[in-house]
Parts: structure tokens; sequence; C-alpha cells
């Protein structure tokens, strides 16, 4: 039998986690600026017996000395609080449930300054917009909203899909390297994000040290990076595009950050961090609301909830990978034991891959490409050992069970 091609460097053989619901095919989140077709990426590792990387860190989670961790971060932010009314932390976000808990938990609990910042959602939603608004309002933070131009960003989420089938890269860079870029022009010494992206299998944060490394938010040559699976020359040449609006996007200068005493952090690494948990703190003490109806994609309706587009997003993950939403919302309910492997199995046979319908025509509109098109593109992402088609309709190889 002729072996079936394996697109975007991904694993030929479909192997799924034993313990949660997650398959190798996952990508790593750290190769925005270098993500292609042909381009190998790294991709979730399983062991021998069956269990990921991920799950791995979950029970190593249970074996964490948190309060060891908590002292930790307590001689950190001792070494960098402010008394004379300046900033002495940046936390990201736009107002979904873990920028909500960061920033209250950092401001509240430990008597710091944090300025928050947001890099916008592409399309707000209204519930998005209600949680922002209430994330400063009632929870009482001063923030810096970037607005990057209209005209490009568009431009950019388009070509983001009809070359690299991610709706959701213009989203993504903006809000991965905003913050270092203020932090050096406001002198702030450190930038807190939520989760330790280890929990969720990505390498580049799996240890303390590798959470202070600043390589990931910095750029050495123009020429090495690529936006919406173009080169920078290719943008402004091509399509135009001014390289003052394309800057936004870029990581800082490699030599500017080197020389910055800015450190980041994931506060998830000193803190144990559970998402149903942050949502419950969130609401509580920042105003948060979760969606009034279900979210399209999955079962849950209090994460991810800002953007028009996050449901492009993980449909095409799940064109790309096999994985949608439901798939990544029932892996870490499963490793925090909200959920067990087999009510996981059923919620994704369920709702992964649902279209994702109520904002499809506004956001084919916003970006300027016609419906027809973007289920093409979607047709011709499909890797073939991932996807074979009978009688006309498209069905995965292989599923979790």
């Amino acid at each position: 039998m002729a072996k079936l091609e394996a697109k975007y460097g991904l694993p030929e053989t479909v192997v799924f986690c034993k313990r949660c619901v997650m398959s190798n095919q996952r990508p790593s989140s750290s190769v925005e600026f270098k993500h292609d077709k042909n381009r190998k990426v790294g991709t979730l590792h399983i062991d021998a017996d069956g269990i990921c990387d991920a799950c791995k860190v979950a029970d190593e989670k249970e074996r964490t000395n948190w309060q060891a961790r908590e002292d930790e971060l307590l001689r950190l932010l001792d070494k960098h609080r402010r008394t004379d009314g300046q900033y002495d932390c940046i936390v990201p976000g736009s107002g979904g449930k873990d920028s909500c808990v960061q920033s209250h938990i950092l401001k509240y609990k430990y008597g710091m300054h944090p300025l928050t910042i947001t890099w916008p959602p592409i399309l707000y939603t209204d519930i998005g917009l209600q949680n922002f608004r209430a994330w400063t309002e009632i929870g009482g933070f001063d923030n810096i909203s970037f607005k990057p131009s209209g005209k490009t960003h568009k431009l950019l989420t388009r070509l983001s899909i009809e070359n690299l089938l991610h709706p959701f890269q213009t989203f993504i860079l903006g809000q991965k390297n905003l913050a270092p870029k203020i932090a050096m022009n406001y002198r702030i010494p450190l930038i807190f994000y939520g989760e330790n992206e280890a929990e969720y299998g990505n390498p580049i944060a799996d240890t303390a040290t590798s959470l202070r490394d600043k390589s990931y938010y910095m750029m050495k040559d123009l020429g090495e990076i690529k936006l919406a699976g173009l080169s920078v020359n290719e943008l402004t040449e091509k399509h135009g595009v001014p390289l003052s609006d394309l800057m936004a996007y870029l990581p800082a200068d490699h030599a500017l950050l080197e020389q910055s005493k800015v450190e980041v952090h994931y506060l998830g690494y000193y803190l144990k961090w559970t998402p149903q948990e942050a949502y419950y703190y969130a609401v509580e003490n920042t105003g948060f609301q979760a969606n009034p109806v279900r979210t399209e994609g999955t079962y849950s309706k209090y994460a991810s909830l800002d953007d028009k587009i996050d449901g492009f997003h993980y449909y095409t993950t799940f064109i790309k990978f096999g994985l949608g939403r439901a798939s990544y919302d029932a892996a870490q309910e499963i490793r925090n034991k909200h959920l067990t492997r087999e009510e996981g199995v059923a919620l994704v046979k369920r709702f992964d891959g649902e279209f994702p319908n109520r904002y499809f025509q506004e956001v084919m509109d916003y970006i300027g490409m016609k419906p027809e098109r973007f289920i093409e593109l979607c047709d011709e992402a499909r890797s073939p050992h991932l996807w074979t088609k009978e009688s006309g309709e498209w069905r995965l190889r292989h599923q979790v069970s």
C-alpha cells in the first residue's frame, strides 16, 4: 500500500495519548514566524507508554512544592516592586479569564503595580468587549490598547488564510510581540503571562530557565521572518504594505531586548493554574462573564470568547491536524480531573470540527473573501494521511477512541 502524504511535516503515524484525547499531530505554538506547508514543525511528543508530554506535566504539577514556588515568586516580586507610583510589571491580555486573574492577583494579593496591555481581537464579540471593559473598570487596571492598521490587519488575515489556513496568525503575533516592546519603552522589568505553555506540550516553557529566556520574543534578521506565509520583501513589494505597518507584528530587536532588563515569566509556573478555577476567580473579582451560548466547536462557554475569528482558528486546526476545539478543551479538563477520558472522547466525537457558522459571513466580508473560496482552501489543506473522502463526504482516517 502506498504511503500517504503527511503535510506540514506532521508524523505519518497518528498516535493518541492513552490518558487524554490529544494526538501527536498537535503542533508546537512556537513556529508562528516560520510556519509553512513544507517546513517540519515540532509536535506533541507521546512516549512509548502512550502518555503525552502535557499529561506528564500535569503529573508533575501534583508533585510540585507550590509553597516553594510561591516563595520564589515573592523573591522575584520583592526585587522589582516599586513604591514610586511607576508600573513594575506588564500583563498582556484582552479581558479573558486568564489575564483577569493574572492582573488581579499581582495587584491585590502581591501589591504589584501592573500595566495591562491589549492587542485587540481581530473582530470583538459582544461578550468579549463587555469582558474587556469589566476587566479595566471593575478590576481597576490601567490599560494600553494597541490597534494596528485596519487595512494591513485585514490583508494579513486574509493572506494567512490563503497561504497557511491560519486565520489567527495576525492576532497571535501581535499578542506575543507587543509586550516586550512596551516593556522596553516604559522600562518595565517584568512581563507575566498566565499558563505555562509546557502544560499543553510546548517545549518552549518546560523549565524555569526557559521561562526567562527572551530569545522567543526577539529577531536577529528581518530576512528570516515570514508573515502570512510571505517574506517581508514580498509583502512590501508585491502587496504594497509599508514596512512601518508590519513592524507591530514583528518581534523586538534582538540587540535592544538583550540589552534590556526585561524578564518574561509565566505566573502558572509559580502558582498552580487550573483553567476552570481561573474562570471562577475572574467572575468573582473582575466581572468576567461566560458566553450565554455554547461556543461553536466545543461544549464549553468560558474560554476564548473575545474574537469572532476564534471559531475559524479551531476549525482550521481540525482541518490541518485533525484536532478541533473540543479536543483542546477536553484534553486539559481530563488532565485537571474535571472529565474522565471516556467523557472527553464522547465530547470530542460530538463537537469537534463543528463549522463556525455564527460569524462566518461577517468574517468573510471583513477580510474580503468569498465563502466558497474558504471552503476550497480548507479542502486543499487536508492532509491525505488524516483525511479520506467517501461518498462525497470528508472523514478522518483516525479518531480518538
